[in-house]
């Protein structure tokens, strides 16, 4: 719940923010000054940027937790316990021991969604981001894919 509370605070906050350049942008389109004008067109790409990697982190945020969501019900999310460090991090070592049976079970499955979220979790408990990340968006696609009954993504 403090992660979604945390969420809403930064969107709005980022809205904020947009709006106020937004609202720069537009004076400085109708200063007359060509100076100002040009400024006022640059300022108008930054809150398009905004909105739209807002946008696209809220939905990619939204069907992630779907999807854990889904396999929760289907009691199909991984059961390991990773320890915990002091600082609340997993202990990396026993995820990354943990990783290459989610690999394997993806090279064997590549069109399961279910396959690539957990593996987003596996690279997740290693602390690797990017590539969790990645692997969730490929199991978001692969579900959509799957509810449409396309063949794949």
């Amino acid at each position: 719940m403090k992660a979604r509370i945390g969420v809403v605070v930064m969107a709005a906050l980022l809205l904020l923010y947009i709006a106020l350049v937004g609202q720069r942008a537009v004076l400085l389109l109708v200063s007359g000054d060509a100076a100002g004008i040009a400024m006022g067109a640059a300022l108008i790409v930054l809150p398009l940027l905004a909105v739209w990697g807002l946008g696209r982190e809220l939905w990619f945020g939204w069907r992630a937790e779907q999807l854990g969501a889904m396999l929760e019900a289907e009691a199909d999310l991984p059961d390991e316990e990773i320890d915990v460090r002091p600082s609340g991090r997993p202990d990396r070592a026993q995820a990354e021991a943990l990783f290459p049976a989610y690999r394997a079970e993806v090279e064997a499955s590549p069109q399961d969604w279910r396959a690539w979220f957990r593996l987003g979790l596996a690279y997740d408990g290693a602390g690797d981001r990017r590539r969790a990340r990645a692997a969730v968006r490929k199991a978001i696609a692969l579900e959509s894919a799957e509810r449409r009954g396309v063949s794949g993504p």
